[in-house]
């Protein structure tokens, strides 16, 4: 099992990564066999390749994460609640991660909806 620290590390460089749409940092948090479903209720992103094409896409954007609560960690998974700024919309997300015994995010699933952009 993941301990907690190891699991907000990997919160923390999700937020680096992504923001700086870093991929060799979202190779590195994200097992090989991982899903990305975000938000919820759409069609996940399965495998590194599809995962590292989808964060890939925000390249240019200027996509800035940043935290707004504790990661809230239990078992194998961690959920987070954060703020994506993109241009002017700003978006209140929360995002749970599912860990391997490895450490590495098997399953990444994002809540929000429209009612969540401002």
């Amino acid at each position: 099992m993941t301990d907690a620290a190891h699991m907000k590390q990997a919160v923390e460089n999700y937020m680096k990564a992504v923001s700086t749409v870093d991929l060799d940092m979202i190779r590195e948090i994200y097992a090989d066999n991982a899903t990305v479903e975000d938000p919820v209720g759409t069609p996940p992103h399965e495998g590194i390749e599809a995962i590292v094409t989808f964060y890939g896409a925000m390249k240019g954007m200027g996509v800035q994460l940043q935290l707004t609560g504790n990661v809230r960690c239990t078992g194998n998974a961690a959920a987070f609640p954060f703020q994506a700024k993109v241009g002017p919309i700003t978006m209140e997300i929360i995002d749970v991660f599912e860990f391997n015994d490895q450490g590495k995010v098997v399953s990444m699933r994002a809540y929000w909806g429209p009612e969540n952009r401002f």
